[in-house]
């Protein structure tokens, strides 16, 4: 693989750690920092391929810089990953050691959590290193981002059915998820609140039964979950979960989820449109998370976040009136609202150190 053709969607920097002491491998893909210091979580992940590592965080960080733009934050788009089990290679060393790695980029990139990290390695972290958010409430943080993350999915769930059935209401409603982790989780809680039937899919299958006995779900084969007979699929897990494979197969009205990347390629948001079904994009839908943890840089407050984290509702529904009004999806039409803000703000460099309201910027440029 080349690393500058990976690059050419417009990445500003690549920056590949190897700290062998502690095994730490990490790259830190900087997509962004046009509007702001690039935020974004860390994902600790056990890649096949080096090239698929490299190739998973310039996608993320690409995904990050347009939902921050989206949703009207202040900040640019990042990503890094540790290649690596979580499970197994994960120590206190290392993610210090990352953390050091981190503090050199001077806050052009700033940190969070992801899958395979957690808010306590953003502790873990943050003892090496000022750029990293969604660490514990006690040490200033907003603490788990997947609580605000799964409830503007839930929100978004509900424009999208507004959007595709003429009602938000979700009672009665047929929900598939796929995966049960941390904003999964969460999300089915809203789901079933709010009188939907809900069925779940976790790779992890005990995961899946524990969720299933806790709140009388069905858990079905995790193969199946998007085949499901549905009014919305609810992609919770990786990404690339809809392509030419699956698309033949949804049963559903709306599809509506967590999940970042969703598309294996952005020609699929066609052809989800020619079948019929709405396709709410990724990056607006599951905004939540990164709004939530932007508040620290104003000192946070947890009224505050939840206000900021319902604007994706009324940003969604923006998004399908301007994908009517141009004849266009709405991916084609949540990407020209994101490059419009990107294209229509000065250019601006400068970083905050969370947990401290200050943002210093440099003369835009």
């Amino acid at each position: 693989m080349s690393v500058f053709s990976e690059m050419d969607g417009g990445c500003e920097e690549v920056v590949f750690v190897h700290d062998p002491p502690t095994g730490l491998r990490a790259i830190v893909a900087i997509h962004s920092t046009a509007l702001g210091p690039s935020l974004g979580g860390t994902r600790f992940f056990p890649f096949r391929t080096e090239d698929d590592a490299i190739a998973d965080v310039v996608r993320l960080a690409r995904a990050m810089t347009f939902k921050a733009a989206a949703a009207g934050l202040d900040q640019g788009g990042g990503k890094a990953v540790i290649i690596g089990d979580p499970r197994t290679d994960k120590t206190e060393e290392l993610l210090r050691a990352y953390g050091r790695f981190v503090e050199t980029l001077g806050g052009r990139y700033v940190t969070a959590e992801d899958i395979g990290t957690s808010q306590a390695d953003m502790d873990v972290i943050r003892t090496e290193t000022r750029f990293v958010t969604g660490v514990s409430p006690s040490l200033g943080g907003s603490g788990d981002p997947s609580v605000m993350t799964a409830y503007g999915v839930f929100l978004a769930i509900r424009a999208s059915l507004e959007e595709a059935m003429g009602e938000a209401s979700l009672a009665g409603r047929r929900v598939a998820v796929q995966g049960v982790g941390k904003v999964g989780s969460h999300l089915v809680k809203h789901l079933i609140d709010a009188g939907a039937k809900v069925v779940v899919s976790d790779v992890d299958e005990a995961a899946a039964g524990r969720l299933s006995a806790a709140l009388g779900v069905d858990a079905i084969d995790p193969d199946k979950i998007h085949a499901e007979e549905c009014d919305v699929f609810s992609p919770c897990a990786m990404g690339g979960v809809i392509g030419d494979r699956t698309i033949p197969d949804l049963r559903c009205r709306v599809v509506c989820g967590a999940a970042n990347n969703q598309l294996e390629r952005p020609e699929h948001a066609q052809a989800l449109a020619a079948q019929g079904i709405l396709y709410a994009p990724d990056y607006v839908v599951n905004a939540g998370g990164v709004i939530n943890i932007s508040e620290e840089a104003r000192g946070y407050e947890a009224d505050r976040a939840k206000a900021s984290v319902e604007r994706i509702e009324g940003t969604l529904g923006r998004v399908f009136a301007a994908a009517r009004d141009r004849g266009v999806t709405p991916l084609e039409a949540a990407d020209g609202i994101a490059r419009a803000r990107i294209a229509g703000l000065p250019r601006l460099r400068g970083y905050w150190a969370p947990g401290d309201a200050t943002f210093v910027r440099s003369e835009p440029r």
